[in-house]
C-alpha cells in the first residue's frame, strides 16, 4: 500500500521555524521524486518545492524561495521542508506528493496544517 504521511505542522509566531516531514512506504522511495504543496483556505494549491530522486536537483516557488529548503533522507524514505522566515501568508494545509512511483502512479499525503500568527 502506497501511502505518504506527513508530520511537523503546527503554530508558530512569524518570524519562526517549522520543519515538516514525510514519511513514504509500500514503493521504491529512492526513484521517485518528490514534491512540497499547500493549500490556503479560498485559495487554488500551490507548488512549492520539488526533489529528484537523488536529491540532486531542487526547485522553489518564488514565494518561498532563500527562506525554504526540501531535502530527503533515501535511507530513511523520507523527505523534508525546512521552512524559515515564517510569514502569515504561509499559513496552509502542506502536502507531499510524488508524480509517480515504481507501483505506476502517484500519491498524495493527508496534509499537516501550518498556522503562522501572533
Amino acid at each position: 500500500q502506497v501511502q505518504l504521511v506527513e508530520s511537523g505542522g503546527g503554530l508558530v509566531q512569524p518570524g519562526g521555524s517549522l520543519r515538516l516531514s514525510c514519511a513514504a512506504s509500500g514503493f521504491t522511495f529512492s526513484v521517485s521524486a518528490m514534491r512540497w504543496y499547500r493549500q490556503a483556505p479560498g485559495k487554488e494549491r500551490e507548488l512549492v518545492a520539488s526533489i529528484t530522486s537523488g536529491g540532486g536537483s531542487t526547485n522553489y516557488a518564488e514565494s518561498v524561495k532563500g527562506r525554504f529548503a526540501i531535502s530527503r533522507d533515501n535511507a530513511k524514505n523520507t523527505v523534508y521542508l525546512q521552512m524559515n522566515r515564517l510569514n502569515t501568508e504561509d499559513t496552509a494545509v502542506y502536502h507531499c506528493h510524488t508524480p509517480r512511483t515504481d507501483r505506476g502512479f502517484g500519491a498524495w499525503g493527508q496534509g499537516t496544517q501550518v498556522t503562522v500568527s501572533s
